[in-house]
């Protein structure tokens, strides 16, 4: 069977920008819902797909988080070169820590950091996301259940520098959260079974801005953009984006301006 591979998505609603950034192991499918939601209350979105998600696994492994975060700057130019001076960013998992990093080396307007690792429930957890894609993209392939494991024997072994460069990463962000001072809205699931659910207090407590909220979601779990409480995290996050200093005509080329927001709406 033949895998139909996703891509990323612009879905454009109106002169307000929001970078939309998908899970490690996920894709745009992660914040595809958001997405529309957002386009329907008015505001043009753009996800990109990282670097060998949603291909073969063995493609998969090859990529790196320098190859992730040049698509996120790659997908933060979009908006920039279609025209929008000014652009929030929210991701989900490891989108998260992209937003966290966007909002420490380029001009941001906002961040929402859903579901963001800050640490890890184990050890072993990253390396389980690995082989549980690597498992359901070669089932799909129809591969028997020995071909599978003799393969995943191999993508295992491959994939240890990628998942340590990923490691670093957080760890990098994690360290450099004080010089954050974009407003921050924290997104948590308490069933959360993946990252360390200190996170979002760290988040929360060492990001240097006024504007800052930590709401946790008591029936979801890693992936809230596609739980049960989808449809309040969509209203959450509209909310907090609708606050922000977007100023009038934020599209270089578009007449309709918007008032100023006020800056704290919690």
């Amino acid at each position: 069977m033949k895998v139909v591979e996703p891509k990323s998505f612009t879905f454009e609603g109106g002169n307000r920008a929001v970078l939309l950034l998908h899970g490690f192991t996920g894709n745009t499918a992660d914040v595809r819902m958001l997405g529309r939601y957002l386009q329907s209350k008015g505001y043009t979105s753009h996800s990109p797909l990282y670097k060998g998600h949603g291909k073969p696994p063995e493609r998969f492994i090859e990529s790196t988080p320098q190859d992730w975060w040049k698509n996120v700057i790659d997908g933060y130019n979009f908006l920039r070169d279609s025209g929008y001076k000014k652009v929030a960013a929210a991701g989900i998992s490891l989108g998260g820590v992209f937003s966290l990093k966007l909002a420490l080396e380029l001009p941001l307007v906002g961040i929402v950091p859903m579901c963001a690792p800050m640490g890890l429930q184990n050890k072993n957890i990253l390396r389980n996301m690995v082989l549980s894609y690597s498992r359901e993209y070669k089932k799909h392939e129809r591969k028997n259940d020995e071909q599978i494991e003799q393969e995943l024997n191999i993508i295992e072994r491959n994939s240890l520098e990628m998942i340590q460069l990923l490691q670093k990463l957080v760890a990098d962000v994690r360290e450099n959260l004080k010089h954050i001072t974009v407003p921050t809205f924290v997104v948590q699931g308490r069933h959360d079974k993946v990252i360390n659910l200190d996170s979002p207090e760290i988040i929360y407590h060492t990001v240097k801005t006024e504007n800052k909220k930590l709401n946790w979601y008591e029936q979801s779990g890693h992936i809230i953009t596609l739980e049960e409480e989808r449809n309040q995290v969509e209203e959450d996050v509209c909310k907090f984006l609708d606050t922000l200093s977007w100023e009038e005509e934020n599209k270089l080329d578009d007449g309709v301006s918007s008032e100023k927001a006020p800056q704290i709406w919690w």
